[in-house]
């Protein structure tokens, strides 16, 4: 898989999603930016499921999590917010630990866990509440 070019579409995801979240429905182009974001959901699906998909499987075996392992465009959040820029002058983009796929595992019984995507570089976070973040798998 190349890095960089998953890193590329993956900050193209999210900047879409973060535009289209600061419009309202009734906006004149909402409906366009939609459908924009679903044709690159699309294409990241056809380039990326596959060894993604993988990805989560390790991710869900390794943290022994219950749930099914979902197409990796579940595991984005619906709202991502710029916090300031890596020292490669990335965006750093964070999350709600509401935001993503949410999962059970034997680890934290009982509390909320989700999985979520995130960019620069290519990673999945496990949330657990807001006091707890686990980077468990990265794009290398």
């Amino acid at each position: 898989m190349n890095t960089k070019a998953l890193n590329k579409d993956l900050v193209a995801l999210v900047e879409r999603k973060m535009l289209l979240s600061r419009l309202s429905y009734a906006d004149a182009h909402y409906d366009d930016l939609e459908e924009e974001l679903h044709n690159l959901e699309d294409q990241f699906m056809e380039k990326y499921g596959e060894d993604l998909e993988k990805a989560l499987e390790k991710v869900h075996n390794t943290h022994r999590i219950d749930s099914d392992v979902l197409l990796p465009i579940a595991y984005l959040a619906q709202n991502y917010v710029q916090k300031g820029k890596n020292p490669d002058g990335s965006a750093i983009y964070e999350v709600s630990h509401r935001e993503g796929v949410w999962v059970e595992t034997e680890k934290f019984s009982g509390r909320e866990a989700r999985l979520v995507l995130l960019p620069n570089p290519p990673r999945i976070v496990l949330s657990v509440g807001p006091r707890y973040q686990e980077e468990v798998w990265k794009a290398e």
